[in-house]
């Protein structure tokens, strides 16, 4: 195993593939162990912590290399052709195990998009085996990395709504909830056999939405919708109007929109709401729409981020 010659901020190491369990026709779950993840650690719960893999290229088989790597590591990386350095995706920290030089990553990975673009972490995913070895990048303690979008406030009404993609992370979510937590989670997947045993306060309702041969995202838009009483149609989206990396939270704005201040409470703030809505960019640009238009959020209740973009290879 490669390791880092230099301490940096981030965890940036090799692991080792440890087990592999198929949860269901889409979900695979893969435990990921190295001595250096004894390193990891957030302050407070992790919620929705994000990480970084970096899979081999599918055809060469080549492993980034994490030796040597200092403060100039990404560019660096980005710089060698893709067959060299392989490919980057994003993750949530679904649990952690054991301690010390024995800590594990367990990181449960969605399998195929339903004949949309298969990507090189559902490619990799679906052959995983015990020995494999890939590269993490991960949140170092005692140092800030970012990547947790969960910031309700205290007493807030939640509403956590996601697609297969956003599964482990609204899942991670409910298991570190506060026992006095309330709200509902709305989770659409792809068939039945996908609907997993959830472990939350008693409540937050949750509400599975096998969409089997339905299109993606209505079961999902007409359950949020029903559930806050919006009136009305279904908001159409145009293909022209979709940011394939939409990112809105209270801190950031994928389109550049100045978020310093945050938006005037609306009629949401009264009722002390808070959303965290992530999965295909298309059917949560709809949902913002009538959050943001039809429900007047503000944005410091509001997270609204595009996991994936059908069609689209996303770029980490």
């Amino acid at each position: 195993m490669t390791t880092t010659s230099e301490v940096l901020p981030l965890l940036f190491t090799e692991v080792e593939v440890v087990s592999v369990d198929r949860l269901g026709p889409t979900f695979v779950r893969v435990e990921l162990a190295s001595p250096e993840l004894a390193e990891f650690g957030v302050e407070g719960p992790r919620y929705d912590q994000r990480i970084k893999l970096i899979f081999p290229d599918p055809a060469t088989g080549a492993i980034t290399s994490t030796e040597g790597a200092d403060a100039s590591w990404f560019s660096t990386w980005m710089e060698q052709p893709t067959e060299e350095r392989g490919h980057m995706r994003t993750y949530t920290i679904r649990d952690v195990r054991g301690s010390g030089a024995s800590t594990t990553f367990v990181v449960d990975m969605v399998l195929h998009l339903e004949g949309d673009l298969v990507g090189p972490g559902s490619t990799w995913a679906s052959t995983a085996a015990v020995g494999d070895r890939i590269v993490v990048l991960a949140p170092r303690r005692g140092h800030f990395y970012g990547g947790i979008e969960f910031v309700p406030a205290e007493g807030a009404e939640l509403l956590l709504v996601g697609d297969e993609t956003a599964v482990p992370a609204v899942c991670t979510v409910l298991e570190q909830l506060p026992a006095d937590a309330r709200g509902t989670a709305f989770l659409e997947v792809p068939h039945v056999g996908d609907v997993q045993t959830t472990i939350g306060p008693a409540g937050v309702e949750v509400v599975w939405l096998p969409r089997e041969d339905a299109e993606l995202g209505v079961r999902l838009h007409d359950a949020v919708v029903a559930h806050l009483g919006i009136p009305g149609a279904r908001v159409e989206v145009g293909e022209d109007e979709v940011d394939p990396d939409l990112w809105e939270t209270p801190t950031h704005s994928s389109s550049g929109e100045d978020v310093a201040g945050g938006g005037a409470p609306g009629a949401a703030c009264e009722v002390g709401t808070y959303a965290w809505i992530a999965g295909e960019s298309k059917v949560v640009t709809g949902l913002r729409r009538h959050l943001v238009n039809e429900l007047g959020f503000d944005r410091s209740q509001v997270a609204f981020m595009g996991y994936w973009r059908r069609g689209v290879a996303m770029k980490s």
